[in-house]
């Protein structure tokens, strides 16, 4: 940067593109026409006396205003720099965002950040991204602010910021639990909707980017930028990778009644996908108004260079794709074959980042559970509702509860897959909480001002009798012991578990399963409620310590489950509980709760772990055989989470709607 700041921005071939740059109040410093031209990029030299790093800058770009041919270019509209490091803000929502007929020669520059130069020098010290394997990966999926604003050990100037996810307690936190990554929710630069704040509220969540490349400002003190390294840092010191929900399906700049930010009056058409027979109308395969385009060579490079700057420049160490199968749609439908999926494979930067999917969109054919190409990873919404549903004690799910807990070989197998591909979930954000799916039967979500018409009516859920809280201690006991069905049926299960933060000790939202809009105690982990519930996090950790130890829990390959051809027992054993491998009538008994699960030594074939599910209303007495000197030694049993190192008899009487694990003794 010694010599200067070299500017580029695609924009269509008929524009003409203007740099304005900014003084430090936002004012305009001078503005300079980029006469470089290569290809659909213009750019330019601005030299060092001129132009350094913190500056502030925008765009305004003259060109032809046609929307009937999905031309949108506008001079009165300043424009964020698509891939802008860092921003000064968001947008404040005004007339002059919008190109209709009344507000097209408004000039919007009071209204818009500014893009600020980013220094990329940064002392990273001897960071190191930690690489862990995905057989050993535990994700917890959790808020920057919602995380730490009610943390009294992280000072209060952090609380809610990026610095406070570094502060040693709370990473500490994350160590002794036993998860390995965090999956932040979005953080790229985004805006709350018009709607939402004439209503008095926000987009807590995110999802409504507006500059792909840039950490969103709400969650830093002064500088963005700066302040996310210093947290990937101190995560990455302590083993923590850092994965990013990201959003490159649609933007904030919404459908053709939307505000124009960027992409729209740059080359409109290349960045969205407009209607064939009314251009002037978006393609809405996202619910959130556009549908953001990966099958045109610009807006393909702004998605892979925003990804590399994450990488390389932030050290962030994988990315999961909200609404993913958008990535992939080409003018006749999804592939897994798409350019931008072979682009990324070949990227040298992107050898060890996790990729992972949120598989499905709102689109044509949008479900595509399975459908990723091999080295990603993807949510397994069937692991969460079979999971739920066998819990709840529903008729004719053992079979695809056995599926799901062996890592879905039937959805990944057919494509060379392995059990990792599954990233397996019970709670995520969107929806209820581990402790208000034990404890409304209904969705509460009035205050998000919409009469309740919004979020998920299936939740699979179960109050138990009461709708809410309740002092009943018999309810109170049943919620705990199906929270821990839960838990403990997730983290024993192949494949990549994700937890939701708060789960372990009881988070609520009240009956919210659509909290979105929501930045207050509804969303904000209550961290009070850990000190109430120390038993039910140290069961966690020793669960999660439990499949550490176990490489028989966290299988690269699937499952076999037969003996081979010289009679070596196989890799895993399904069990009725009269003590017989299970049989086809068995696995079709309607009325089939309890199944056991015998995993065999890796090594020599041997028993090594067991594990007694019971999801029925009454006690199932197994029958366990195996050779006479066969001891089993308990190690968890969600119906007493006291319980531990008592050894199992021939006879077994489980609890109703209880799971117990052991594990072999020498």
């Amino acid at each position: 940067m010694s010599g200067g700041v070299n500017f580029a921005v695609h924009a269509a071939p008929h524009n003409r593109v203007e740099l304005v740059l900014c003084h430090a109040d936002g004012t305009t410093r001078s503005t300079v026409e980029l006469s470089y031209r290569t290809g659909d990029v213009w750019h330019g030299l601005i030299a060092a006396p001129f132009a350094h790093v913190g500056d502030l800058y925008g765009y305004r770009v003259h060109g032809e205003f046609d929307p009937a041919k999905g031309l949108r270019a506008n001079p009165a509209k300043f424009l964020i720099d698509p891939a802008a490091r860092e921003v000064t803000g968001e947008p404040t929502h005004d007339d002059s965002l919008y190109d209709g007929p009344e507000s097209h020669d408004l000039d919007s520059m009071a209204v818009m950040p500014r893009a600020r130069i980013v220094d990329p020098n940064f002392d990273w010290g001897d960071d190191r991204p930690p690489r862990t394997p995905w057989s050993e990966t535990v994700i917890l999926e959790t808020h920057v602010k919602g995380h730490t604003k009610l943390h009294k050990s992280v000072r209060p100037r952090l609380r809610g910021t990026y610095l406070g996810l570094a502060e040693p307690a709370v990473i500490e936190d994350l160590v002794r639990l036993g998860v390995t990554a965090i999956e932040l929710l979005p953080v790229q630069a985004f805006v709350s909707e018009a709607f939402l704040i004439d209503k008095g509220l926000v987009n807590y969540w995110g999802y409504n980017p507006f500059a792909w490349s840039a950490p969103a400002s709400q969650y830093a003190l002064n500088e963005p930028v700066a302040e996310f390294r210093t947290m990937v840092r101190a995560l990455h010191a302590r083993g923590i990778e850092v994965i990013l929900d990201v959003v490159f399906n649609h933007t904030a700049e919404g459908n053709e009644w939307g505000p124009v930010l960027s992409l729209k009056g740059f080359d409109n058409a290349s960045y969205y996908r407009l209607d064939s027979a009314s251009p002037e109308r978006y393609e809405n395969y996202t619910g959130c108004g556009n549908t953001a385009r990966a099958d045109t060579p610009s807006a393909r490079a702004l998605i892979l260079d925003a990804l590399r700057w994450w990488v390389e420049a932030m050290h962030v160490d994988g990315f999961r794709f909200d609404l993913g199968p958008t990535l992939g749609r080409l003018h006749d439908g999804y592939t897994p074959h798409a350019q931008f999926f072979e682009e990324l494979a070949a990227a040298p930067w992107a050898d060890g980042v996790k990729f992972i999917a949120e598989p499905w969109d709102v689109g044509p054919g949008g479900y595509r559970l399975g459908g990723f190409p091999a080295v990603w990873s993807e949510w397994n919404d069937r692991y969460r509702d079979t999971i739920r549903s066998y819990w709840l004690g529903e008729h004719y799910v053992l079979g695809a509860f056995a599926e799901r807990i062996s890592g879905s070989a039937d959805v990944f197998r057919r494509a060379g897959r392995g059990p990792r591909a599954s990233v397996n979930f019970v709670t995520a954000h969107d929806g209820f909480t581990l402790a208000d799916l034990v404890s409304y039967n209904h969705k509460h979500n009035e205050p998000n001002l919409e009469h309740n018409r919004d979020g998920h009516s299936d939740n699979r859920s179960w109050n138990f009798g009461v709708e809410g809280p309740t002092d009943d201690l018999a309810i109170n006991e049943i919620r705990w012991r199906q929270r821990r069905n839960y838990l403990a049926t997730l983290l024993l299960s192949q494949g990549v578990p994700m937890l939701l933060a708060g789960d372990e000790f009881g988070r609520t939202q009240l009956g919210n399963n659509n909290a979105y809009c929501q930045d207050n105690a509804i969303t904000w982990l209550d961290w009070s409620l850990r000190e109430s519930e120390q038993d039910e996090v140290s069961f966690v950790r020793r669960l999660l310590a439990f499949r550490r130890k176990h490489p028989e829990l966290r299988r690269e390959t699937f499952l076999e489950g037969k003996a081979d051809d010289g009679g070596v027992s196989g890799d895993v054993h399904w069990l009725h509980p009269f003590g017989h491998e299970m049989r086809p009538a068995d696995w079709n008994d309607p009325h089939a709760h309890a199944i056991g699960v015998m995993y065999s030594d890796l090594s020599d074939r041997s028993p090594k772990i067991l594990l007694l599910f019971n999801a029925a209303e009454v006690a199932v007495d197994f029958k366990v055989h195996g050779p006479a000197n066969m001891n089993w030694v308990l190690v968890a049993d969600t119906a007493d989470i006291a319980a531990q190192g008592l050894r199992l008899g021939s006879r077994h009487a489980r609890a109703p709607r209880s799971l117990a694990i052991y594990e072999r003794s020498e």
